[in-house]
């Protein structure tokens, strides 16, 4: 018998349309789709940028993505100077030192080696030369750039190098 009295009283509740009765064609959330968005009295809300973080990939592996962006990272092979090239650089190097008192302008273009890879790359510096250091064969510039001689490649200025190129 108790069927039968909870039975009208579920049609009743289907009939007068809440929640179980709704119609399988309306929207499920039109009832508080358009509320107001709570805000709580005793929490200040969390600024973006903190609510951001939460959301960043996760990274599984640390400094795997260092390890692929240093393996994709690009090298130069360092060029071997022939001998008669050695020569026109030692035969520049003379005459800069000998006209060093006049500061001459240069270019002077040398080789790097990377610290973590085979290879390195290439710098010009362009200044004025303010010393030549043949016993530590090193060139120091104005700027205060130490350039050490075996890693020369070319130097290039305004100077007559008589007949040198």
């Amino acid at each position: 018998m108790n069927k039968e009295k909870e039975e009208p009283e579920v049609q009743n509740r289907m009939k007068s349309g809440s929640a179980v009765g709704k119609e399988r064609s309306s929207f499920p959330y039109e009832d508080i789709v358009n509320l107001p968005h709570p805000v709580s009295r005793y929490h200040v809300p969390m600024p973006l940028i903190q609510r951001a973080a939460q959301f960043a990939p996760f990274a599984a592996l640390t400094g795997y993505d260092e390890a692929i962006e240093e393996t994709g990272r690009q090298t130069d092979d360092r060029v071997a100077l022939s001998e008669s090239e050695i020569a026109i650089l030692n035969r520049k190097l003379q005459i800069l030192k000998q006209i060093l008192d006049r500061r001459p302008e240069v270019s002077i273009t040398y080789f790097i080696p990377d610290s973590r890879k085979k290879g390195g790359s290439y710098h010009t510096v362009s200044g004025s030369v303010k010393k030549i250091d043949s016993q530590n064969q090193r060139i120091v510039m104005c700027s205060g750039e130490v350039i050490s001689m075996d890693r020369l490649i070319a130097i290039e200025g305004d100077i007559s190098w008589d007949g040198f190129a």
